[in-house]
């Protein structure tokens, strides 16, 4: 085999991987939030489960990143592992489509579908249609660097170093590992099958070694998910076993299967696919998954099973109070950029959670004067720092990956929702702060400035709870509620400003107490305004 032949197929193995890499990274960006929602959504059994792997495993052409991305939902709390088996399920049976086209040469119109993708992407404005152009681009790279391998193919025929390589693979055990490790090193199935297409179509590889090495592919297709879950939870480790297991078993029933009648199933899909070679690889690959699907379904809670004594164990617990720990976001890697906003809305979610809990607290502490209650609050505050902290980190890591177009748009809205739960829980600090004033001085309030501090308080408490559902569900049901809570806390503001000034003037009050209450009240107003800008962030970060 000259170099020229090595070259052609190094070039158009490139060209493929990269076609892929361009049209799975741009219909994320495309669709991924539409895609991940129909996950979110469809997902609550088996079956649904497993239609929805299958169609989104065929629009992204790659079952490595719909695994990855349940793998990170999983991890998230966003998927129990039922859910993420039908979704793995019906994901081994998506990745087929690749190789489907493939079988059909439409090399030819590689260069076709690049002009108009080229096109799209030069010549049009709108964000998503050019987003769109560059899947074209990708689908038309994919099949140019399949036209350049089919016609590097084409001249190893001529080698009879080759043929001999390729006749000497007679090992069907052999066969497996060779498709598992390529699969493995690609890190995806689709390319290898297709690769296995073109060597059928060109006659260089027999058709019963090429069945062994697509069961081989099943194996090697896990390496994605694995290497996601190392850095994620139990449960996400369990979600990429539950992958392996089902291949690993799939594999082994066909291979007897295989070694039992591989010729009768070659004579089957033969006439099926009309003497095509790679047409029929394509089909033993689809046909496999398919096979591997219907017999394992029954067993999925099985399987779950089993993946517990894949990896034992439980991890640590993490609650709204416990300090210094994120709970749905990784500190140490991004596990799906589709997914990374949803764990950052669940992880602020929590986050103000503490700092409303903590408002309430150093309220409570104001009137009390409970020394132990005060420290607890400087204490949650340190961690709602550490949150806003991580939280901010980790949100310019995510913005530094490929986010779906929807979720870029939200990420300077989430940073502003950062910023107003931290200053919320600053608020806070300042009452105990105010607190500890009260027990150092002495400093008393009437009957009637605690009743109206009370009533203001109900009033931010009702603000916040309406925001934060807001902009959790991203709904506008609270809309008009919050809008008028704010007018309504501002003219409260107004009044109590008034109140206390007349209380001075009447010497009802000492001027410290009435500078405490002063303070107080406009920090109450200010916690207002925050609750407002974060119920109305989403709606912001669409504008933008």
């Amino acid at each position: 085999m000259n170099l020229s032949i090595i070259l052609s197929m190094a070039g158009g193995l490139g060209l493929f991987l990269y076609g892929m890499r361009i049209m799975s990274d741009s219909i994320e960006k495309v669709a991924g939030a539409k895609l991940r929602g129909i996950l979110e959504r469809l997902t609550t059994n088996r079956f649904t489960g497993i239609l929805v792997g299958v169609f989104f495993t065929a629009v992204i052409q790659s079952s490595s990143a719909c695994t990855v991305m349940v793998v990170s939902f999983v991890n998230s709390g966003l998927m129990n592992l039922t859910q993420a088996a039908g979704v793995i399920f019906g994901a081994n049976i998506g990745t087929t489509v690749t190789a489907l086209l493939v079988s059909f040469k439409l090399e030819k119109a590689a260069p076709v579908i690049l002009l108009v993708g080229v096109l799209l992407v030069m010549f049009c404005k709108k964000q998503k249609v050019a987003r769109f152009g560059e899947v074209i681009i990708g689908f038309g790279v994919l099949f140019m660097g399949l036209s350049t391998m089919s016609g590097a193919m084409a001249g190893m025929k001529d080698s009879p170093a080759v043929l001999h390589m390729f006749a000497s693979l007679q090992s069907p055990i052999l066969a497996v590992l060779l498709g598992t490790v390529l699969t493995a090193v690609i890190q995806s199935s689709s390319v290898t099958v297709s690769i296995m297409v073109l060597l059928a179509n060109q006659g260089l590889m027999s058709m019963d070694i090429c069945m062994f090495i697509i069961l081989g592919c099943n194996i090697g297709a896990c390496t994605s998910a694995m290497l996601a879950s190392l850095n994620g939870k139990k449960d996400a480790k369990r979600a990429a076993s539950i992958h392996l297991i089902f291949n690993v078993i799939g594999t082994v029933i066909v291979f007897i299967i295989f070694k039992i009648g591989v010729r009768q199933v070659v004579e089957v899909l033969t006439a099926a696919a009309g003497n095509n070679p790679g047409r029929v690889v394509a089909y033993a690959h689809i046909s496999i998954k398919i096979f591997q699907v219907i017999i394992m379904m029954p067993f999925i809670k099985g399987i779950v099973k089993l993946t517990y004594l894949v990896v034992p164990g439980d991890d640590k617990k993490v609650g709204y109070r416990d300090s210094y720990q994120l709970k749905y976001i990784g500190d140490k890697v991004v596990l799906n950029p589709a997914t990374a906003v949803v764990e950052v809305i669940k992880e602020l979610d929590r986050m103000a959670s503490l700092a409303y809990e903590n408002l309430n607290r150093a309220m409570n502490a104001l009137i009390t004067l409970d020394k132990e209650e005060i420290e607890e609050v400087y204490e949650v505050e340190k961690n709602i720092d550490f949150l806003s902290h991580a939280i901010t980190n980790y949100l310019v890591k995510i913005n530094q990956t490929t986010l779906p177009i929807e979720d870029l748009k939200s990420i300077g809205a989430l940073f502003h929702v950062v910023n107003d739960i931290e200053r919320i829980g600053d608020h806070a600090e300042n009452i105990a702060d105010s607190a500890e004033q009260r027990i150092e001085t002495g400093v008393g309030f009437s009957k009637e400035a605690q009743r109206e501090l009370g009533e203001m308080s109900d009033m931010v408490n009702t603000i916040l709870r309406f925001s934060f559902e807001m902009f959790v569900k991203s709904t506008e049901e609270h809309m008009e509620d919050i809008k008028h809570l704010e007018e309504a806390i501002d003219e409260k503001e107004k009044e109590l400003q008034q109140k206390h000034i007349e209380r001075l003037a009447n010497n009802e009050c000492t001027p410290e107490a009435g500078a405490l209450f002063s303070e107080i009240v406009s920090g109450l107003e200010r916690v207002g305004d925050h609750a407002t800008n974060i119920a109305f962030a989403n709606m912001y970060g669409e504008q933008d």
